[in-house]
């Protein structure tokens, strides 16, 4: 689930599910995206903060909840998709506290983000090409953008985890906070709650530049990342990666 409350301008978006190590399912993407959208509407809402539990970020999306959602009715109308969009239509600035494992979306989210604010602990990893598939959420245009085409590949074609330490010098993180990594999260999203909202919202926009390259981009990667779902390679490494969940 989603724990959603709002302090101080703050919508604070904590994900849930600690059980299945904050895994996101179809519901809690509608959730998020559902409070995304709400934000940008919402003159209370002032800042978003994303953050998870205590080691756990999130281990991405949940595979079997998602070939559910996909299968039913096509990838475009996914929660998962729905968020995605959401993501790039937000304007709001959006905070995001890391302590643990970020896996798969639970990276490519980041990206988006106007600060992130690591543990010491935090692990970034993005295993698209590992299970056959292609990176998402804009990835692989913001990807370069932020860190170079290097370290983009590293992380997001080779699937290679990145420390705290290596998420902060390739710029995806800004600050590693050894202790409570979420109330330093919380007390930047509440400075940046407290500033004039229009001149935020406008500097913030400039920084962003035209988002339709992005809105185009993340387009172009659901429709490679839906036919990929057939693809052999894709089906063999989707059934290796459920057998050994089975046995762990």
């Amino acid at each position: 689930m989603i724990r959603k409350s709002l302090e101080n301008g703050v919508q604070i978006l904590r994900l849930d599910r600690p059980e299945k190590k904050n895994a996101l399912t179809g519901a809690m993407y509608s959730d998020l995206a559902e409070a995304l959208e709400l934000g940008n509407d919402d003159d209370t809402i002032r800042c978003h903060l994303i953050c998870g539990q205590p080691e756990i970020f999130t281990a991405g999306n949940d595979i079997g909840d998602f070939l559910q959602y996909a299968g039913k009715s096509g990838i475009s109308e996914t929660p998962v998709v729905r968020f995605l969009r959401a993501l790039v239509r937000n304007q709001k600035p959006m905070v995001a506290s890391v302590d643990g494992i970020a896996i798969g979306v639970g990276t490519t989210m980041l990206m988006h983000c106007d600060m992130v604010f690591a543990s010491p602990r935090a692990f970034i990893r993005s295993p698209f090409v590992d299970l056959g598939l292609v990176p998402e959420a804009g990835s692989s245009l913001l990807g370069p953008q932020l860190m170079g085409h290097a370290r983009a590949f590293e992380l997001l074609c080779l699937g290679n985890a990145f420390s705290a330490e290596k998420a902060l010098q390739a710029g995806l993180v800004n600050e590693i906070v050894a202790d409570n990594v979420d109330a330093t999260a919380f007390a930047c999203a509440g400075e940046i709650a407290s500033k004039p909202p229009e001149a935020m919202a406008l500097s913030r926009k400039l920084l962003r530049g035209d988002t339709r390259e992005l809105s185009d981009r993340v387009e172009e990667e659901i429709k490679i990342f839906a036919s990929r779902l057939s693809a052999p390679e894709t089906i063999a490494a989707f059934q290796a990666f459920m057998t050994k969940k089975s046995k762990d």
